[in-house]
């Protein structure tokens, strides 16, 4: 696969997000064939893989780190941690937090350490000034922040380079295209998308009519509301048109937009399903003339999105979830 810079790191030019095999996304694949299915990946030269302390209570950790074990030393792996508003001493918490993910993983150093939301924005330089101690005892390579406005990544930045910005970006949410995107070219961070495929919307397989269960973020993600799927027809429309022409897929269509804007961007979708792999890594190869990518340009500026996916809509799963267990 081609290869890619998230400032000093190399990675694949597409990456893997492994959230979705512990949970997120209804029912989750067992351990053995998820640990396949990451090593799939590697071999077909994918060599960026993302997981989080957050994602299944610390067992996607778990998970990632027992599949990557063999090729541990080729691969970029990176993972996050939350900090909370009330807690205490920064430093003492985050190297707590790096500690237990490490145990977890079973490595002994992470390549690319994001901080997972930043709600205490006092504290930015803070955090930064802890990331750069790290980084000099060789217990994390590189750092980033996730779904952080400019001000911050400038700010943050300035104390310890980043790394790289982990934030959504897709067809269907451009927000950080205005001003995080050319700041992060401008300082030279990388860029990656997570849910570059709007949680699957823009693969074009779900129907109004489509039901989601348990532990599945598109019960409360508005861009599935069937209201929504019928009045986001026009984009798939697109897709599907442009997919046809190239004879690609509208995933792939997807992820080779993305890619050709610009060199720094990694996105990392979420695949439980070997011909999943084998159609997002495709994508790689997916090229667009210039013409062709500005006519795409033209054409989406034209079609307005319905629905969204916020972190306040995500803690309503949650919300769901524990009423369901205490009626249980």
């Amino acid at each position: 696969m081609k290869k890619r810079f998230l400032r000093d790191l190399e990675v694949s030019a597409i990456g893997y997000g492994c959230m979705g095999l512990s949970h997120g996304y209804g029912a989750v694949p067992e351990r053995s064939e998820s640990i396949q299915l990451i090593r799939q990946a590697y071999d077909m030269g994918c060599t960026f893989f993302d997981t989080a302390e957050a994602y299944g209570a610390g067992d996607n950790e778990r998970l990632v780190g027992e599949a990557v074990k063999p090729f541990r030393s080729r691969i970029v792996l990176a993972t996050k941690l939350h900090l909370n508003k009330r807690d205490g001493d920064t430093a003492a918490v985050i190297r707590d937090h790096l500690e237990a993910s490490l145990k977890r993983l079973g490595t002994d150093y992470v390549d690319l350490y994001y901080q997972h939301r930043i709600e205490d924005n006092d504290r930015v330089e803070e955090v930064a000034g802890v990331m750069g101690e790290l980084i000099k005892e060789g217990k994390i390579r590189g750092w980033g922040q996730s779904q952080a406005t400019e001000d911050q990544i400038r700010r943050a930045n300035a104390v310890t380079p980043i790394t790289a910005v982990q934030s959504e970006f897709s067809m269907m949410e451009r927000m950080f295209e205005k001003d995080v995107i050319p700041a992060c070219e401008e300082l030279g961070i990388g860029f990656v998308p997570f849910s570059p495929l709007a949680s699957g919307f823009l693969s074009g397989k779900y129907t109004k009519d489509q039901n989601y269960t348990g532990d599945d973020v598109r019960r409360v993600i508005t861009r599935f509301a069937p209201e929504n799927v019928e009045k986001n027809q026009p984009l798939l429309d697109l897709l599907y048109d442009m997919a046809w022409k190239k004879k690609v897929t509208l995933a792939q269509v997807s992820l080779a937009w993305m890619l050709y804007k610009k060199e720094f961007i990694v996105p990392i979708p979420g695949m439980r399903k070997t011909e999943r792999l084998e159609e997002n890594f495709g994508a790689a190869d997916v090229e667009f003339t210039q013409e062709e990518y500005e006519r795409l340009e033209m054409e989406l500026a034209k079609i307005p999105v319905y629905g969204n996916r916020t972190d306040a809509d995500i803690a309503k799963l949650r919300e769901m979830k524990e009423s369901n267990t205490e009626q249980e």
